[in-house]
C-alpha cells in the first residue's frame, strides 16, 4: 500500500516520539518476561542475537549481544555489535553461532516471513533457545486507521468497515473463526502433516501514514500456527507444550528450543 517501501519507512520513521520511543529497558513492556527468559536459561554471558532490535534498548541486558535490523540508520544507537539484513533477506552470520535469539514485535512486519524464520533457525545453535513475541493477530483495518479516524473520513464502504470493528474485534467473534481453523490444522499435524512454511494472513501494510500501532504490519500471525511451524522445523515449544496448551494459546511470548541433534 502506498509508494514507500518498507525499508524506507523504517529508515525514516520518527524513533523518538512515534516508533520504539522507549529508551530505558525497564520501561519496555517485555522487560520482565525477557529478563526471566535470560535468567532461566543462564544467558547472561552467552552469545545472544536480537532480531529487529531497533534502538537496542536491550543491548546491555546480556554481555555478548548482537543486534540485527534492516536500517543502517540505527547504528548510531549502539555500543555493541550491530548488523543489517542482507539485500537478499539473509542474515550476515554463519550457521549455528548464537545460543539464544529474541525478537519482539518484529515478524508481523517482515515481508518474507518464512525466509526470516528459516534464517533464525539457521543461525541458532542446536539446543539454543528462542523468545518469539510478534504482535499476534494484527487487524486488517489497522492500515487505514479505521479504529482511530472519524466516520466522516470515509465513504460508505469505509463507514461500514469502521462500524463492524467492535463485532469483528470481539473475543466471541474472533474465537469462532480461529478455533475452527485451529482444529483443522492441529488434527492435520497430529496425523503427520508438517508445516514447513508458516501459515499466516498477508496484510496491506501502510508505509505512507502511521495511523496507529501495526498500521505498518504486513502479516497477521496466529500463535498456534507459529507453534506448528516451530514444532515442524526441529524445535520444541517450551512455553506452550503440545497439545492442549498450544491449542488454546492466545497471547504473550512463545519460547522454543532448537533440537540438540539438528
Amino acid at each position: 500500500m502506498g509508494n514507500s517501501s518498507h525499508k524506507e519507512f523504517y529508515k525514516n520513521i520518527d524513533r523518538k516520539q512515534i516508533y520504539s520511543a522507549t529508551d530505558a529497558p525497564e520501561q519496555h513492556k517485555s522487560f520482565g518476561d525477557l529478563k526471566q527468559f535470560i535468567e532461566e536459561f543462564d544467558l547472561t554471558e552467552k552469545f545472544c542475537l536480537e532480531i529487529g532490535a531497533s534502538k537496542g534498548v536491550f543491548q546491555n541486558i546480556v554481555k555478548n549481544y548482537s543486534a540485527l535490523d534492516i536500517s543502517t540508520s540505527l547504528a548510531k544507537y549502539y555500543q555493541k555489535s550491530f548488523f543489517t539484513v542482507n539485500d537478499d533477506g539473509s542474515y550476515p552470520f554463519d550457521e549455528n553461532i548464537f545460543d539464544a535469539i529474541w525478537t519482539i514485535d518484529v515478524h508481523e512486519h517482515i515481508p518474507d516471513i518464512n525466509q526470516a524464520l528459516f534464517e533464525l533457525k539457521r543461525v541458532l545453535k542446536p539446543g539454543g533457545v528462542v523468545y518469539f513475541a510478534p504482535a499476534w493477530q494484527c487487524r486488517p483495518w489497522a492500515s487505514e486507521g479505521y479504529a482511530v479516524r472519524q466516520f466522516s473520513d470515509f465513504a460508505i464502504k469505509g463507514k461500514l468497515i469502521k462500524a463492524s470493528i467492535p463485532l469483528r474485534d470481539s473475543v466471541l467473534w474472533r474465537s469462532f473463526f480461529i478455533f475452527i481453523k485451529r482444529i483443522f490444522y492441529h488434527l492435520s499435524f497430529l496425523f503427520g502433516k508438517k508445516y514447513y512454511k508458516l501459515i499466516y494472513k498477508k496484510l496491506n501494510a501502510n508505509y505512507d501514514i502511521f495511523w496507529t500501532s501495526d498500521s505498518d504490519a504486513c502479516n497477521s500471525i496466529d500463535p498456534h500456527d507459529a507453534i506448528l511451524w516451530f514444532e515442524s522445523n526441529d524445535f520444541k515449544c517450551l512455553s506452550h507444550p503440545l497439545h492442549l496448551k498450544a491449542f488454546f494459546v492466545r497471547a504473550g511470548a512463545l519460547i522454543f528450543q532448537k533440537n540438540a541433534e539438528t
